[in-house]
């Protein structure tokens, strides 16, 4: 195998270099007046990625997947929606029923609401292991937490539109938490319903946050966060930068490098290699294992036995029927299941809000020199075990009935979730690691 990006990226045209022709033409006279051949190769024919990239890898690629689909199906299903408290459910159910393969893409958009979710924490995950968080990756960091709330508060948007009975009511509690901020929280709560109670402008507004703001929001995010990653590089498996040979612009005491240098000096990169083909070719393999996953849920598990599509949604909202039991659905969850764990109202809410907030603090409260989990100490490696475990109980949790034991183990996982964060600041300072490596392993 080739040791640095020179000889991997042999086969990789420079802009300049053209077919000849009509098409050759066409390219070079919008080249002329918009940099779109330079924009291909720096962002991801030429792009140096380390070469040791493994699995947890494919996530980001599966996440602009998702949120094309997610984009595509919302456009179509828009077509037939009726944003109104009395037609939505009557339109779903005209969807589903009589638009040609309606029931197809309302499947492929409610599945894919829960595929994007675990996409993301697993992509979160990725990042918590392998110190991508870490200097001078913070604002990559930032923008990825920006994005997780933006995907939150669209799912929230979404989960009222159908009108049905928990979608009607899971919006009646999630919003009454506004309430508990103390001066302002009544005008608040007043404000996002638009209206005393949750009603027809409540769905309205909510329809055009939804379709329209939100996914705005969320695709300039994704287009900072993918401007963030590339000025400073991508991380990898084991935590250390790519480097350069001694004597070029930034040796190997220097390794970090400028996503607006890489171009004129790409070849003097070692432990790289172009994303395209390489990566290109790794994440279709990837694309095609979750498509295949993806799938097999629409057509045979479209519900995931109540995961993604509860039974009381198939009813029509009734402000006069509360359901049995509300909860929201399962990617909200664990931060559901802190909020119940407090009895007190603005306390849970706090807590809840806390929860977040620490994630996107991550990189100063890790004070430690290595990334990887690879090299870092037994005692991180347990901390993240124990935090996994406890962000799944916590899952669990909240998404069943509230009784005793439920309750106590809430609270109990609470603890341990905040613990995660306050261990990790006491130890990184002075962990005590493996040496690191000089170069990229496998």
């Amino acid at each position: 195998m080739a040791t640095n990006y020179e000889e991997q990226n042999q086969a990789v045209d420079e802009p300049s270099k053209q077919p000849t022709g009509t098409v050759s033409s066409v390219v070079g006279w919008i080249n002329d007046r918009i940099p779109m051949t330079r924009v291909w190769n720096m962002h991801i024919a030429q792009y140096p990625a380390p070469k040791n990239f493994n699995f947890w890898y494919l996530f980001g690629s599966l996440a602009i997947l998702v949120l094309v689909n997610q984009i595509v199906t919302g456009i179509w299903l828009t077509m037939n929606f009726v944003p109104s408290a009395e037609g939505a459910f009557a339109s779903v159910e005209y969807i589903m029923r009589d638009v040609e393969y309606g029931w197809l893409l309302r499947y492929l958009h409610s599945t894919g609401a829960s595929a994007f979710f675990v996409v993301v924490y697993l992509h979160m995950f990725r990042g918590m292991i392998y110190g991508s968080y870490q200097k001078p990756r913070e604002l990559l960091w930032l923008f990825g937490m920006l994005i997780f709330l933006a995907l939150m508060a669209e799912a929230f948007m979404g989960y009222l539109l159908p009108w049905g009975q928990m979608s009607f009511w899971g919006a009646q509690v999630i919003i009454s938490l506004f309430g508990a901020i103390p001066v302002i929280g009544e005008d608040l709560t007043l404000w996002i319903r638009g209206d005393y109670v949750i009603s027809g402008a409540t769905l309205n507004r909510f329809f055009a946050l939804h379709v329209i703001a939100l996914p705005l929001v969320l695709v300039i995010l994704v287009f900072l966060h993918i401007v963030a990653l590339h000025e400073v590089g991508s991380n990898n498996p084991d935590g250390i930068e790519v480097k350069r040979k001694k004597g070029t612009v930034a040796e190997e005491d220097k390794p970090n490098f400028k996503f607006h240098e890489y171009y004129t000096s790409k070849k003097d990169i070692v432990d790289a290699i172009p994303f395209h083909p390489y990566y290109t070719v790794k994440d279709v393999l990837g694309v095609a294992g979750f498509l295949i996953l993806f799938c097999w849920v629409v057509f045979f598990m479209p519900e995931m036995n109540g995961f993604f599509l509860e039974a009381p949604n198939f009813e029509a909202a009734n402000p006069l029927k509360t359901p049995e039991h509300i909860f929201p659905v399962w990617y909200f969850t664990p931060f559901y299941a802190i909020l119940r764990a407090i009895p007190d109202k603005l306390a849970g809410v706090v807590a809840m809000g806390a929860s977040i907030v620490v994630l996107a603090l991550l990189p100063w409260l890790d004070r430690g020199k290595v990334r990887s989990i690879r090299y870092r100490s037994k005692w991180h490696k347990l901390n993240i075990a124990q935090f996994v475990v406890t962000f799944l109980i916590l899952g669990w949790a909240g998404a069943t009935p509230q009784t005793v034991f439920s309750t106590i183990l809430s609270q109990i996982c609470t603890v341990t979730y905040f613990m995660f964060f306050v261990l990790l600041y006491v130890y990184s300072k002075n962990e005590v690691t493996k040496p690191l490596p000089t170069r990229l392993t496998k």
